[in-house]
């Protein structure tokens, strides 16, 4: 079994089922997802999710929505094919729970632990005391096409984004970081695909690390990347924030919401990255 193939996106996740291995399924890292040493860990997180929605569709009775989703980065990742593992620990009523194993040439990259559901079935009454971020609108925001050539160059990536950046957290492209640990701005994908559960892995580690505006550049390799889905994002833009409050030890964390066009809280994310090396 091959999943369709409709977008830069769904190309970059795509699967196709081990008839000889239950629980494996074969894909291929695209050079375009690459982020400084390696494949963007979003995308990888997205490939892996992937797997686990084919395998709870079939044996956790049409779980295909990520929940939460937890992955553990274990080594650099690169263009090229690339395997995944599945294992179904639990099919409940409500929700299934499973491991997946991404690997390459035998070497394990991302080691995730999920529980899936149907994000529909549990879109009910919604308490929060969120606000979505206050964004000017899109075509006032700061483009990809107006990022410095530096940070292209580390980020192939991005030209696969549709991404609007809030001019007011932009200072570190002006060499004026402002300090406060925060980046925010709206999202699409380039080629108009609409945003569903399994975008929404890619989109949590979507924007540039946070530590650019604290004077901080450079790659930042996530250690750990996990995601909670609140619901399926409508059509349209996502707004999206990432924002940290502690840098220590060689560390940090990066919270991310991200919101769709209803103004509802679609996902919640937090990674523990490190933090750049100096030049």
């Amino acid at each position: 079994m091959t999943t369709a193939i409709r977008s830069e996106f769904d190309q970059g996740i795509a699967l196709t089922r081990h008839l000889d291995e239950p629980g494996r399924y074969d894909g291929e890292l695209g050079a375009g997802w690459q982020i400084g040493g390696g494949v963007n860990g979003g995308l990888l997180l997205a490939m892996a999710g992937h797997a686990l929605s084919l395998e709870h569709g079939v044996a956790g009775g049409g779980h295909a929505d990520p929940v939460s989703i937890s992955g553990y980065y274990l080594s650099a990742s690169a263009p090229g094919p690339a395997t995944v593992r599945t294992e179904v620990l639990r099919a409940g009523r409500s929700l299934s729970t499973g491991t997946a194993s991404l690997s390459q040439d035998g070497v394990e990259r991302l080691r995730v632990v999920a529980s899936h559901g149907d994000l529909a079935a549990d879109d009910g009454e919604v308490r929060t005391t969120a606000q979505a971020p206050q964004l000017p609108p899109p075509d006032q925001c700061i483009g990809v096409e107006h990022a410095p050539k530096e940070l292209i160059a580390q980020a192939a990536l991005l030209e696969r984004f549709d991404l609007r950046l809030d001019p007011a957290t932009i200072g570190w492209a002006l060499g004026q970081p402002s300090g406060n640990g925060r980046i925010q701005g709206w999202f699409r994908l380039a080629d108009g695909r609409e945003p569903d559960p399994l975008l929404l892995l890619l989109v949590a580690d979507a924007l540039p690390p946070v530590t650019f505006d604290l004077g901080m550049p450079g790659w930042a390799p996530t250690i750990e990347l996990t995601v909670h889905l609140r619901a399926r994002p409508v059509p349209g833009w996502l707004r999206v924030t990432h924002a940290t409050r502690n840098v220590a030890g060689g560390y940090f964390e990066e919270d991310a919401e991200v919101w769709d066009e209803a103004g509802r809280l679609v996902a919640q994310s937090r990674q523990l990255a490190r933090v750049p090396r100096r030049a």
